[in-house]
């Protein structure tokens, strides 16, 4: 697929364009009058900005292998994601950084990881250890974010993008935040409970992100000061959620899309080894979880979620059905609005790799079939 053209409807604006590319880069995409036979779309690939594992594959395993990736790959591209930042969560900060440094490793030396690989997503150990805000990341793991360790995680993914969530609460933290911005490190606060004027502190300090919104809380929180309302009410925050109805419900995740600026908000699956995989139990690094028929993530024997089962493409079928209305309008929000917040090229332009999304339609303008098309 060095060369070629389509004809289709552009998911971005609905209207039918003539997608042209050569030695694997968009030369032409230009708007027509004339609608395409069939009702085929075309778009920017997904792009996920947590991914702790895929397709039956735990990312913090330390024997992660090349097959391993390759396979997780595939299988995302299968559901229309082409980009993926790769997620590591709380653990050993040895065993941390020696599964990053064996991650890009794999990565580098693979054309199709480092296609799909784009970046990398350090979530802890620098989160609160508070019961309930640490979710299941390991209390006792949880480390200060001192420039010495900032800096490693620097050198260890070179000048790749990297997105590191913390939480400003914590012993350090806005020192932390202070030295990551200075090495160009994307920030996002997370697992965190901490106070409105921390928050403000850090958005007013620059861009910053704030990890799966609605989750990394305890499941109970005070009616009239809790995380979830701070953050909401702190100008700033670009908001990530995942849009699976578990972690966040229909009725909040439609307030949350009333209450934020549009332009401030990406979807983000935080799959785990159980995405796209069957029902049964999964690893998350030290963690054994239960995945049951109804494809929810849980510690064994309780209601407490920990990371997502759901997949890319299902993320846009939910997301658009809890908020009633066509898949087209919340495509942007898991491919171009994570893009703008990671400061990447936001694809599907000329000039850029002419890789795509291509979706298929029924009369009711329902997706029947998904496919990603990656050039040569």
């Amino acid at each position: 697929m060095s060369h070629g053209q389509i004809h289709a409807w552009n998911i971005l604006d609905r209207k039918p364009v003539l997608a042209k590319w050569e030695e694997g880069l968009f030369t032409e995409i230009t708007p027509t009058d004339e609608p395409p036979a069939e009702a085929k779309w075309i778009g920017p690939p997904l792009l996920d900005l947590q991914v702790n594992g895929f397709a039956e594959i735990d990312f913090q395993q330390d024997d992660l292998s090349e097959a391993d990736l390759l396979h997780a790959v595939e299988q995302l591209g299968q559901a229309c994601c082409g980009q993926i930042l790769f997620t590591l969560v709380t653990d050993d900060w040895e065993a941390m950084t020696r599964r990053l440094a064996r991650a890009r490793q794999l990565r580098d030396a693979h054309p199709a990881l480092g296609r799909a690989i784009t970046g990398w997503h350090i979530e802890g150990p620098f989160l609160s250890a508070e019961t309930g805000y640490c979710g299941a990341h390991p209390a006792d793991k949880m480390l200060r974010p001192t420039p010495e360790r900032i800096a490693e995680l620097r050198n260890l993914t070179g000048d790749d993008p990297l997105l590191l969530t913390m939480a400003p609460e914590v012993n350090g933290g806005l020192a932390g935040f202070a030295a990551a911005r200075e090495l160009g490190i994307r920030v996002s606060i997370g697992h965190t409970n901490a106070p409105a004027n921390i928050l403000r502190r850090v958005t007013a300090a620059g861009p910053a992100g704030f990890t799966h919104l609605g989750n990394g809380c305890p499941a109970t929180l005070d009616r009239a000061d809790n995380i979830l309302w701070r953050a909401l009410d702190t100008p700033g925050l670009t908001c990530g959620l995942i849009p699976d109805r578990w972690h966040v419900s229909p009725a909040l995740f439609r307030l949350i899309h009333r209450l934020i600026d549009p332009d401030s908000i990406y979807y983000t699956t935080d799959a785990m080894a159980a995405a796209g995989a069957p029902p049964g139990r999964y690893r998350l690094g030290r963690l054994e979880l239960e995945v049951g028929p109804e494809q929810i993530v849980r510690l064994p024997g309780t209601a407490n979620l920990a990371g997502s089962a759901l997949m890319p493409i299902e993320g846009v079928r939910r997301a658009a059905e809890m908020l009633d209305c066509d898949w087209q309008d919340v495509w942007p929000k898991f491919s171009q609005a994570p893009a703008r917040f990671m400061g990447l090229q936001e694809g599907f332009s000329v000039g850029a790799p002419a890789d795509f999304a291509l979706i298929e339609t029924d009369s009711s303008n329902r997706i029947v079939s998904h496919s990603l098309q990656v050039a040569n």
